[in-house]
């Protein structure tokens, strides 16, 4: 099944109630709690209920791991064989090299496309860019505090379940790319359970 609509926003968007879900595609209240039904029944949806303030709790829908597995992870299965064998054959020292080597050339590659932008917004707006064209789903926003850059899928979160040094390397990379008078924080991390990866990004202020 390809995924659509409805598991695209709750994979973008985290867990909403049938109504935000109706609203947000222009169909009924009725149509979407149809189409949660469906989608719970076959497993790729759960529900909850929240408390949101006066009145009764609402019910909220989210993805399963089946839902979530709808999005692809890049070559899953053999990049984890991959990671495992090289492992047990040339020991971590090895793994940890080919993942230094794949740190220099994401830094060298993004630092390209970055590099004629002199303001941070443009940078990380581009970063935003490359990241969803290499399947991260990736977008950020500004508020008062700075920046959130936000990737909403990770194409390879096998590999980084089974080495978190690719997300060391990938957070080093935002890192280098952005410049050293900004600072970058991981808030949520898909690795660690939470529903997406999301780094706080602001100007060191002198």
């Amino acid at each position: 099944m390809k995924t659509n609509r409805f598991l695209m926003l709750l994979k973008t968007r985290g867990a909403l109630t049938s109504a935000s879900i109706a609203k947000e595609l222009g169909i009924t209240n009725e149509g979407a709690r149809l189409q949660l039904l469906k989608y719970t029944e076959e497993g790729l949806v759960s529900s909850f209920n929240e408390s949101t303030g006066v009145g009764r709790p609402k019910q909220f829908f989210n993805l399963t791991e089946d839902g979530h597995a709808k999005f692809p992870d890049t070559h899953a299965e053999l990049t984890v064989k991959l990671i495992a064998g090289m492992r047990d054959a040339l020991g971590d020292e090895a793994l940890q090299k080919v993942i230094d080597v794949t740190e220099q050339a994401g830094k060298q590659r993004y630092f390209e496309e970055l590099e004629p932008l002199a303001d941070l917004e443009d940078r990380i707006a581009k970063l935003a860019e490359i990241r969803t064209r290499e399947g991260y789903m990736a977008e950020y926003s500004k508020d008062e505090s700075g920046y959130l850059l936000v990737e909403n899928h990770c194409p390879i979160c096998a590999a980084a379940k089974t080495c978190q040094g690719f997300c060391t390397a990938e957070l080093n990379v935002f890192k280098h790319v952005l410049g050293e008078a900004v600072s970058i924080h991981r808030m949520d991390h898909i690795v660690s359970g939470d529903r997406r990866c999301a780094y706080r990004i602001a100007k060191i202020e002198d």
